[in-house]
């Protein structure tokens, strides 16, 4: 059988496939994107679910003058295979590589960027009041999954849209189970009614009389609506979008082809919000995926014949589970320790003390800026609230950083997961923001541990405190770095003399502590003597030891895994521009101003010098010149 997804260089070319074909497409298209990811990782479930909304939607638009705007993007992948992109494929999520999420650099059918979920509906409506005030003629199609319906933002954009009452279409991709049955023969029927043409203009035309019917005709109008709003209710489960101003069509089944391309192809002629609810699997066509869907959502490289993650060696104890052991461990002896999540437990660490204190542990979804309140509500009531949350998305809440937790002072513990380059998902997801937007909060105590038992040192402190604490740690290793007897205890303000050293000094930051070290080690071969700086602490700066270091008249190297441009180098900085100690001599070590492409971490950090070698190469250059 000749193989149909070689042929398809752009979405044009799904115009000459009958559905048989489509449907041959739609394997062809599964096959590709499990045969990549077990080999590169990535978001495999989701974008296994919505291939045949992808192939549906571009075989009825024209893109890229129709615009479709894919929400998060882990679900894209179908998209990238059918708009020119299948002889690249094979780089995704590689530095140089394709893009795991949709990005406008990349490709002319990717009209918006993304990588944070719920963006999707406000994005389109954007493009859709653009579109009419220029005086163009396209569509615009949202398709945004269920998970990612369910925030604030998304809901923000339906109400405007709704309102705005613009030329739209979202297509939901929801592929929770919960609502299944309610995809049937009664529901298509309805679907079909209430799409047709005829249908519709006898529908406004009785409308439009009925309105004008005086005195009694917009009385009559709302009691025939809302008697029609009450049994279509019966049957779908739609009147909360119809409420918000979208017509709704749905559920229907989200990989019956046939019926989703007749399904947009009659709404396509409506000139108002549309919204289509679609039914899917995720993990679709792969069985492992649709037994584990949660494990495929973003998997490293697996094998295709069993599902089992491939490891090349035994990984070494990461941050991520230093905290999970530690924060069960305070909540055993702590009952007035909870913890929150935004839909992420297992990520962040948190399934074991879910399963332990299931009373006392809350997923709030996607809904960052609402976790954040949440907690300072729950802090304000005497609890010790910990949130759980990667870098990139407690950005989504500085708002509520700010209003909620610093202006009342409350002691809500961020543990910031993350925090640095996390590689292959590239620029929407790297943690390197997080040190600027918290050390400019007022009474918040910002940490960096070196290792993971520093990182327990912290948490168990951050909870006698009493005060808003941040606790930021990378996705990599939390293996002990030094010996026990090495070790100063954790008190707020204090950093930690690792190694001494007259020619220069190193002052690092978390994940950056163990590259120092060993750069030392790489120097010292070359009789050049460091001495190497734990900081630990971000705000409160250690005063003292900065003072006593600017005495030292050495040249001194900031290591930082974050942006430079407000981050902890620059916190230093001012500190010596406040103190008039002016003549001291500092080279920043971090990341520059600008956003971090993907690519696997280290070779990321080869690139911009922040490996051993590379920051003992830079040092030498400096000390020598």
């Amino acid at each position: 059988m000749e193989k149909l997804l070689l042929n398809i260089k752009s979405p044009k070319d799904l115009k000459t496939l009958d559905i048989d074909q489509l449907k041959q497409l739609s394997g062809e298209i599964r096959q590709k994107i499990i045969e990549v990811t077990s080999i590169k990782g990535g978001h495999l479930a989701a974008s296994l679910g919505a291939v045949e909304i992808a192939i549906a939607v571009h075989y009825c638009m024209e893109s890229p003058k129709d615009k479709i705007v894919w929400d998060v993007g882990h679900q894209s992948y179908a998209h990238k295979l059918l708009t020119g992109r299948f002889k690249a494929f094979d780089t995704l999520r590689e530095m140089g590589g394709l893009s795991g999420f949709p990005k406008v650099d990349e490709s002319e059918h990717d009209p918006f960027t993304c990588g944070h979920s719920s963006t999707s509906i406000s994005a389109a409506l954007g493009l859709a009041v653009a579109r009419d005030l220029k005086g163009e003629n396209n569509k615009v199609v949202a398709i945004i999954g269920d998970a990612s319906l369910s925030t604030g933002l998304a809901f923000e954009g339906m109400n405007h849209a709704g309102h705005a009452r613009k030329n739209l279409i979202v297509v939901l991709n929801d592929n929770e189970h919960y609502i299944s049955k309610h995809v049937g023969a009664m529901s298509r029927y309805l679907n079909r009614v209430i799409t047709n043409p005829l249908y519709n203009r006898v529908k406004n035309e009785a409308e439009r009389i009925l309105k004008n019917i005086p005195k009694v005709g917009p009385v009559a109008y709302k009691t025939v609506k809302k008697v029609q709003d009450g049994l279509k209710n019966l049957l779908v489960p739609g009147i909360i979008f119809e409420e918000l101003g979208f017509r709704y069509f749905g559920p229907v089944d989200g990989h019956d082809l046939e019926e989703l391309i007749s399904m947009i192809r009659r709404v396509q002629a409506m000139k108002e919000p549309v919204f289509i609810h679609a039914i899917t699997q995720k993990g679709r066509g792969y069985k492992f995926a649709e037994e584990s869907p949660t494990k495929f959502h973003g998997i490293e490289a697996f094998d295709m014949a069993t599902g089992n993650v491939i490891k090349e060696q035994v990984p070494e104890k990461c941050f991520t589970s230093y905290f999970s052991e530690k924060i069960l461990e305070l909540g055993l002896k702590n009952k007035n320790i909870v913890t929150i999540t935004a839909a992420m437990p297992d990520g962040t660490g948190l399934q074991e003390f879910a399963t332990e204190f299931p009373d006392r542990f809350f997923d709030v979804g996607i809904t960052e800026p609402h976790a954040v309140t949440f907690a300072a509500g729950l802090a304000k009531a005497g609890l010790i609230p910990v949130v759980a949350v990667y870098s990139t998305f407690l950005q989504r809440a500085y708002d509520q950083l700010i209003h909620d937790v610093a202006l009342q002072k409350l002691p809500v513990i961020f543990c910031v997961d993350r925090a640095g380059l996390v590689g292959k998902d590239g620029p929407t997801h790297h943690g390197v923001f997080d040190v600027s937007y918290t050390r400019s909060l007022p009474g918040f105590i910002v940490m960096a541990p070196k290792d993971g038992t520093e990182l327990k040192e912290m948490l168990e402190k951050a909870v006698e405190w009493g005060k808003p604490v941040v606790i930021r740690y990378p996705r990599a290793s939390g293996e002990r770095i030094v010996a026990d007897s090495s070790c100063v205890p954790v008190t707020v303000g204090r950093a930690e003399v690792l190694r001494e050293g007259k020619n220069a000094v190193i002052l690092a930051l978390g994940s950056m502590t163990n590259t120092a070290l060993r750069t030392a080690e790489i120097l010292s071969k070359k009789k050049i003597e460091v001495k190497v700086v734990n900081a630990r602490f971000i705000k409160p700066l250690d005063t003292e030891l900065l003072e006593e270091i600017a005495l030292y008249g050495c040249k001194i190297f900031i290591l930082e895994e974050c942006v430079s441009a407000g981050g902890f180098a620059s916190a230093v900085l001012e500190f010596f521009q406040r103190e008039n100690l002016v003549n001291v001599k500092v080279k920043c070590l971090g990341l520059p101003d600008e956003f971090i492409e993907h690519g696997a971490r280290e070779e990321l950090l080869r690139k911009y010098h922040l490996t051993p070698d590379e920051a003992a190469q830079t040092i030498e250059c400096e000390l020598t010149q």
